[in-house]
């Protein structure tokens, strides 16, 4: 493995790239003119063949990264036969939808999604269509394999997007599995926030177990070079998004009172378009029943949300009819909308990689944001070592007769009637 970190060239663009002008132009219309930083680094290696891992920051544009340079290695295939050609593996349905509204965006390639819980009739049905592009759960792509509704010999590449996440011990093994069936020359791509030692060693492991699972069916052992597949690393050097695109605050509440600080904290900040999270599912649904109670409109998001539930939430949450969500650390990964001004933890994960994720679904796309810990004394504790470790800065707030201020601040506020009756 090697591990590539240049400096940006601020002439590059799309074209220089290699990119041709029918994507340029798709690009253009979505208000996209000039590659990221990971852009400019991981197009080229995509298109080159390279097995690659590689890190960036939540809100870089990873999809877009791997998306553009695979769209056109498609299009240059023999497009008479329609087959699968592209197979894309996400941990969950949000992000799967996510990258399917993304690549539509900029080009016309039939695409569908294979999600576990879905119903599979349905699945069976769509790839009677052909699609080129299947974007989904490895469980669900393994299984329509299995059936033999789902041919992989054409297949050219194949994306672990969210790649830590699909070779967590819980989903490792259909991960693994789902290589093994891929041709022998699959190109590898993966792609997360965060990039652990174990995720490397697991995802070249992988890639080699199913290269010799491919020879044994064949007779044969691999060749040296064969054994020695390597996956590229490209880890983006900080762009320090949550340093410097988000304010990070503190708003102590004990353990029973944190909803009804959530509740003080709407009334007194009004904001525009609102994440909060819960570790735990029947919290989720605790805060949203207690915020409708005060006649406060959410939508909800979390595991056990049917899938046309969690479609109907997200489309809400995107459009702005709701401007609050509730979800569980589904959707902390990978969940792309715009224009979300807060974040609000009411639990402190004990996975610093969480912390960074939700974070993150604000301050996206150069913007700025706001990410708050609602958390007691405890959670506050673990909150200052993050502080460090994180190299963040945390601002206490308070909230004050219906106001959110400084502890400093306290004593210079004129009292007067609070709206959270």
């Amino acid at each position: 493995m090697s591990e590539i970190i240049t400096q940006t060239n601020d002439t590059i663009n799309f074209s220089s790239l290699g990119i041709e002008n029918n994507f340029v132009e798709n690009l253009k219309k979505n208000g996209i003119t000039e590659p990221t930083t990971v852009q400019e680094k991981v197009i080229p290696a995509v298109a080159s063949g390279k097995h690659i891992l590689f890190k960036s920051e939540t809100g870089t544009g990873k999809t877009l990264a791997y998306l553009l340079p695979l769209l056109q290695l498609i299009d240059k295939e023999d497009n008479s036969k329609k087959e699968v050609k592209l197979l894309i593996a996400a941990p969950t349905y949000e992000l799967a939808s996510q990258i399917k509204i993304q690549l539509q965006a900029i080009s016309d390639k039939k695409a569908m999604l294979c999600i576990g819980g879905s119903p599979i009739k349905r699945q069976l049905e769509q790839l009677k269509d052909k699609p080129e592009i299947i974007i989904g759960s490895s469980n669900r792509i393994l299984e329509l394999i299995h059936l033999k509704k789902l041919k992989t010999a054409a297949i050219k590449a194949f994306v672990l997007d969210e790649a830590d996440r699909l070779l967590a011990p819980e989903l490792r093994d259909d991960t693994c599995a789902l290589l093994e069936r891929l041709p022998f020359q699959v190109q590898i791509i993966g792609c997360s926030a965060t990039v652990s030692k174990y995720t490397q060693k697991t995802l070249e492991k992988a890639a080699v177990e199913a290269k010799r699972k491919h020879a044994k069916s064949e007779n044969r052992t691999l060749t040296a070079e064969e054994e020695a597949t390597s996956i590229e690393l490209i880890f983006m050097p900080p762009e320090d998004v949550l340093q410097k695109h988000i304010q990070h605050w503190a708003l102590f509440a004990e353990r029973r009172d944190k909803i009804s600080t959530l509740r003080s904290f709407l009334y007194a900040v009004k904001p525009e378009k609102l994440i909060v999270f819960s570790s735990r599912t029947d919290q989720v649904e605790n805060i949203a029943s207690q915020l409708r109670y005060k006649k406060i409109e959410c939508s909800v998001l979390h595991s056990k949300t049917d899938k046309v539930e969690r479609k109907s939430a997200i489309d809400r949450f995107r459009s702005g009819k709701t401007k609050i969500l509730i979800t569980s650390d589904l959707a902390s990964r990978g969940l792309d909308i715009p224009n979300i001004t807060h974040v609000i933890q009411m639990d402190l994960p004990e996975n610093e990689d969480f912390f960074i994720h939700r974070a993150g679904r604000t301050a996206r796309a150069g913007k700025e944001g706001i990410n708050i810990v609602i958390g007691d004394g405890i959670e506050m504790e673990r909150y200052a070592k993050l502080e460090k470790k994180l190299h963040i800065k945390v601002y206490p707030k308070v909230l004050y007769f219906g106001k959110l201020t400084t502890p400093e601040e306290v004593g210079e506020i004129e009292p007067e009637d609070s709206n959270d009756d």
